[in-house]
């Protein structure tokens, strides 16, 4: 406990003497013109090819760009397709490009210019390599549904699907469909990742593994603000590779970083109240920005399980009611969250809504005497596999379901065991989470469609429903996001009265940035955008 007290004291200490500090030092200009932030984990690869994560996506976000990008409103905007037109069957898309958009220079481009602009050839060659077996891109499902593509002319490009999917532009803005150039890329090979070469914001500068990544304005962007001022304002963006999160902040105390992305249990009450509100000693200092994250936190359980308790709806039930997830978010998430009581849908996307599970614990407790009163199992336990992030969650759950009469066991195991267990159906219950790949509910409704089962799908639980199913290949007919968002809330419906999973929350960005920092967003899908930001010198 003493450690402890003097552990916290050190923290407050630091981050109060930075900011006393602060005052009263310059700022130099060579400071103002470069974003820095941290990221926990190594980043593998600066190959959009291969942007599955967080980690390679916001880089990579900066370095590349597609034919379409999202706001923070989730709107398909253009991006290097100035326009586009879609058919009546939906099914064929047309996309006139920009004609101002250059590449990074490199040396591989053969020209006085060390550049050139970007045609709808380059798009055809981007997505054949997307498909390559060779290449093996963990984003080559983005185009499963692509019956053909071709370059009509240098500006023009056709896409045409084998079958209707209305979600369909919102996977281009994925940044697996970046346009990269054949030059570059046949030149690099497999060692494109650590020498990218795209169209973005910023281009590549200097990388050194596990230590720093640094990214340079790039002079040629196509982009302009609102004023007619080119993008982006930042001269600089400058990326470490610090695993710890206490050493994370203990960085941005000390002005080192300008943005604080995590809220880790080590510091989250020196920054935040219970009820998700900035530290009063900070507000003069720091700024904070949130949003909702399509992002659905859950407990799932296994269907085909052996075990009888798993397969129980009573049980199933009797969890979702035997918790209160109000008061989970606000003292073990310090209020940064919404309590799902809705279904899987989260917030923030057509479809949300339906009403789903109260905390209800005497409704609890009767069905789970039920299931012993039918079973004969007096001692009725469910196992939750998790990794130690969400332990706290997990045994808060433990807690209250074990007052009702139902044990719950928790097997703490490391991320990557976790992921392997859950898709290989060797958990018969497991924490888990689901972001959103593009936005549209369907990629959340994908998890319970009976032919994603795994291994071959996401469909960790392996619920089944003809009615379900019916539903999910209706909705891909449907163009008009009103009426297909009815759809949506029968299948979460169907998915709440049979208990395929636990909902415990839906997530929710939260980014600490110092005062000086303008024009950072929070969005839905946690995308880092910093061609708008800027740098202002502290008073």
């Amino acid at each position: 406990m003493i450690f402890k007290a003097i552990k916290s004291l050190l923290l407050v200490l630091s981050f109060s003497t930075f900011f006393i500090s602060c005052d009263s030092k310059e700022n130099s200009s060579q400071e103002l013109k470069v974003f820095r932030y941290n990221e926990h984990y190594n980043v593998a690869t600066l190959d959009p090819a291969f942007a599955r994560n967080p980690p390679i996506i916001w880089p990579t976000n900066q370095l590349f760009n597609g034919l379409v990008q999202q706001d923070d409103s989730l709107n398909i905007k253009p991006d290097i397709a100035k326009s586009w037109e879609i058919s009546d069957d939906t099914k064929t898309y047309t996309f006139n490009l920009r004609k101002n958009v250059w590449f990074h220079k490199h040396s591989q481009f053969a020209n006085a210019d060390s550049t050139r602009t970007v045609t709808a050839a380059d798009f055809v060659y981007s997505f054949n390599r997307l498909k390559d077996p060779r290449v093996a891109s963990p984003g080559s499902w983005v185009l499963s549904n692509v019956e053909h593509y071709k370059a009509v002319n240098d500006s023009t490009l056709v896409i045409t699907l084998k079958k209707e999917f209305p979600a369909f532009l919102g996977l281009l803005a994925m940044r697996y469909c970046s346009v990269v150039p054949h030059e570059v890329v046949d030149y690099f090979g497999t060692e494109f990742r650590s020498n990218p070469v795209g169209t973005g914001p910023f281009k590549f500068k200097r990388w050194e593994e596990s230590v720093k990544l640094v990214l340079r304005k790039n002079e040629n962007y196509f982009e302009k603000d609102e004023d007619g001022i080119q993008l982006p304002y930042l001269e600089a963006i400058a990326i470490t590779f610090l695993p710890d999160k206490q050493s994370e902040f203990l960085q941005f105390a000390q002005g080192n970083l300008d943005m604080l992305n995590s809220l880790d249990p080590s510091y989250k009450d020196e920054l935040l109240t219970a009820t998700g509100q900035l530290q009063e000693k900070y507000k003069e200092n720091v700024n904070t920005i949130t949003g909702p994250f399509l992002n659905t936190e859950y407990l799932g359980f296994f269907l085909s399980s052996n075990e009888d308790e798993v397969r129980s709806l009573a049980l199933r039930k009797a969890v979702n009611l035997g918790f209160d997830r109000l008061k989970m978010i606000k003292y073990l998430r310090n209020g940064i969250g919404t309590p799902a009581n809705a279904g899987f849908i989260p917030s923030g996307l057509p479809g949300f809504g339906t009403s789903g599970f109260e905390y209800d614990p005497v409704e609890a407790r009767k069905l789970i005497e039920q299931y012993i009163k039918e079973s004969g199992n007096t001692s009725p336990s469910i196992t939750i596999g998790t990794n130690s992030q969400y332990l706290d969650i997990c045994e808060y759950i433990q807690r209250e379901l074990g007052k009702l009469g139902l044990l719950i066991n928790i097997d703490v195991m490391p991320p990557s065991t976790l992921r392997q267990l859950k898709s290989t159906g060797k958990l018969d219950s497991f924490r888990a989470s689901w972001i959103a790949d593009y936005p549209d509910a369907e990629n959340y409704l994908s998890l319970y469609y009976s032919k994603n089962f795994t291994p071959n799908g996401p469909n960790y639980t392996h619920f089944k429903s003809a009615e379900f199913d019916k539903l999910y290949e209706d909705s891909f007919k449907i163009s008009d996001i009103e009426k297909r968002k009815v759809l949506y809330k029968r299948m979460d419906s169907i998915l709440i009265s049979k208990a395929p999973f636990v909902p415990l929350y839906y997530d929710q960005v939260i980014k600490f940035v110092h005062k000086n920092v303008t024009g950072l967003t929070a969005n839905p899908q946690d995308f880092l955008v910093l061609k708008r930001v800027r740098k202002l010198p502290l008073d």
